[in-house]
């Protein structure tokens, strides 16, 4: 009798870690797509990703940069002080989104150029996103907004 438990209680568990792994790897699956890493515009420059590679880059939009090409094409420079890469987006952008402000572009580094399928500006005058803050610190070009 004692063996048939002890066999019983082995074939649970082992059936229960098969479920789990199988578990965590329809997840893990189902997220590699939804998955985008923050980079700086320095860390693009000094490893630059791979074309089918969807990240995130964010950082201060450069003065004078903003170019309204004909069409819905927008070409801009984002900055983080140590490095400038050119975004090329095509859509209607955030009200929001002016020179010298935050921002976080999710795309593609496509021959030099970051193709944005999405751009996030600040939602008040004082906002910035905690990767674009840290990035700007990490460069030492970052300003305490006035409040």
């Amino acid at each position: 009798m004692k063996s048939l438990k002890k066999q019983r209680r082995i074939q649970i568990i082992a059936l229960t870690t098969v479920a789990l792994v199988v578990a965590t790897a329809l997840i893990g699956y189902a997220m590699r797509d939804g998955i985008n890493f923050f980079r700086s515009p320095s860390q693009v420059m000094e490893q630059p990703p791979e074309a089918s590679e969807v990240f995130r880059i964010g950082g201060l939009v450069e003065e004078g940069s903003i170019m309204r090409g004909q069409g819905e094409t927008v070409r801009f420079v984002v900055t983080d002080g140590g490095a400038s890469i050119p975004v090329a987006y095509t859509g209607v952008l955030p009200d929001l989104f002016s020179e010298n402000q935050g921002m976080v572009g999710t795309g593609r580094y496509i021959n030099g150029t970051f193709e944005a399928s999405e751009i996030l500006a600040k939602h008040d005058e004082t906002y910035m996103p905690k990767e674009v803050m840290d990035a700007l610190k990490e460069q030492g070009v970052y300003q305490e907004p006035d409040t």
